[in-house]
């Protein structure tokens, strides 16, 4: 428990540059670790075991589940997505600060594994600006669009479960306020 409070989970609703945020910290941070998640999927051309994902079958990714071994996961797609609690557990005990993107559904899990940890929700600066960002990918269709909003809506009702928020107005200046949050949170100097 007294090791939790080096773990971070940025989570929010899609759209709201959860990933961009923490690859500008880490960026400016590179001490920051970042859990690199398990899937079933097959691994893409150039991606590395441990690198990029940790490549595991359905049955042994079921298995995982089956013997608490994964902090959170998700079926999408046909495959499995998660992180595996011996990812998290060896940053941890290696004295290191960790941070975890996941969804709001995993953050509730991880709060339930990690109780000391600290759990931020991304908002975007506005509902019409995280449609804009939607829109903008450029890959969904209409009815993709459609329903990512009203998953996103469901998401943003989760927000006060979380440990604080953090506006995602601009990239760089949010994984600033992140890096405060965490070196506050951490007990560490700037």
């Amino acid at each position: 428990m007294e090791k939790d409070k080096f773990l971070f989970v940025v989570s929010g609703a899609a759209g709201t540059g959860k990933d961009s945020v923490v690859k500008a910290l880490r960026e400016a941070h590179p001490e920051i670790e970042k859990t690199v998640s398990a899937t079933t999927r097959s691994p893409r051309p150039g991606e590395q075991e441990g690198v990029d994902y940790y490549y595991r079958t359905q049955e042994q990714f079921r298995q995982l589940i089956d013997t608490d071994q994964v902090v959170e996961y998700n079926f999408y797609n046909g495959n499995y997505y998660g992180t595996l609690k011996e990812e998290v557990n060896k940053r941890l005990n290696a004295g290191k600060l960790v941070v975890m993107v996941i969804d709001v559904h995993g953050a509730a899990n991880t709060r339930r594994m990690y109780p000391g940890a600290t759990t931020i929700f991304l908002l975007p600066p506005s509902t019409q600006e995280l449609e804009r960002r939607l829109r903008g990918r450029g890959t969904e269709t209409e009815e993709s669009i459609r329903e990512r909003l009203e998953i996103a809506r469901n998401e943003l009702a989760q927000q006060d479960k979380f440990t604080l928020k953090l506006v995602n107005d601009e990239v760089d200046a949010c994984a600033a306020r992140l890096y405060d949050v965490i070196c506050q949170r951490a007990g560490l100097t700037r």
